[in-house]
């Protein structure tokens, strides 16, 4: 298997074909691990919500990671922006960065909104990609501009919130999620959710207003055999 990861599922009582389908319905949609045990029961399949979220928790991130590694190189300009979310009842920001393609490149929960908050994500973010952009989209917040200056000086950047679309877009189904979710628990939690999430989401959700019907069956069914091959469920096609 080459999807850069060793997935292991020794141990466990139910198949690879069950456990990834299982996350995969728990990260499509917006779902309790309650409904998704509820979903799984009508197909004859009895397993407990607690052992789903067990499953999401460590199959989650391997999936999202084998995911990104398939991924081509995120592009040039990158699209930072900051949301709130709820953790354990207590207003936090989730600050993203996205690029123009709307491929998310880094998340980070922190509880201000402050230049040094700016500053620890764009460092976090300029380390995670190991470059910079050719181009900086940010909002209207001030604390981007301190951060720029000492990290990214020599990137351009276009301060304006008509720019920042892209970014706005694509954190509609974070939203669907929390609110499914009801909030998170820690911001630890909602980091290692949402950085599985972000891969996995996207991957069944190709811009399906800009294709054919054709097309978007076609490019479906491509995209779940990628997940097969990289869950496990079938061998890759050069794999011995």
């Amino acid at each position: 298997m080459e999807t850069g990861i060793a997935l292991s599922y020794k141990g466990f009582r139910f198949p690879a074909e069950i456990i990834s389908h299982a996350v995969w319905l728990y990260h499509r949609f917006p779902l309790s691990f309650r409904e998704a045990e509820e979903l799984l029961l009508a197909r004859g399949i009895t397993v407990s919500h607690e052992t789903l979220r067990q499953w999401c928790e460590k199959f989650g991130p391997q999936y999202a990671a084998a995911l990104r590694r398939r991924r081509p190189q995120a592009g040039d300009k990158w699209h930072l922006d900051e949301v709130f979310i709820k953790v354990n009842g207590v207003r936090q920001y989730l600050w993203r960065a996205v690029d123009q393609d709307g491929h998310v490149l880094d998340i980070l929960a922190q509880s201000r909104r402050d230049a040094k908050a700016a500053k620890r994500f764009m460092a976090k973010l300029m380390k995670k990609q190991c470059r910079v952009p050719r181009v900086l989209v940010t909002d209207k917040c001030r604390s981007y501009g301190p951060a720029h200056r000492d990290l990214m000086g020599s990137v351009e950047n276009r301060s304006h919130k008509g720019l920042n679309n892209r970014e706005e877009n694509s954190h509609q189904p974070t939203r669907q999620r929390e609110r499914a979710m009801k909030g998170f628990l820690s911001p630890r939690s909602a980091e290692k959710f949402l950085a599985a999430f972000s891969q996995i989401s996207p991957h069944f959700r190709p811009r399906r207003h800009l294709m054919a019907t054709s097309e978007y069956r076609a490019e479906m069914t491509i995209r779940f055999t990628t997940w097969d091959h990289i869950t496990g469920v079938t061998a890759l096609p050069n794999a011995a």
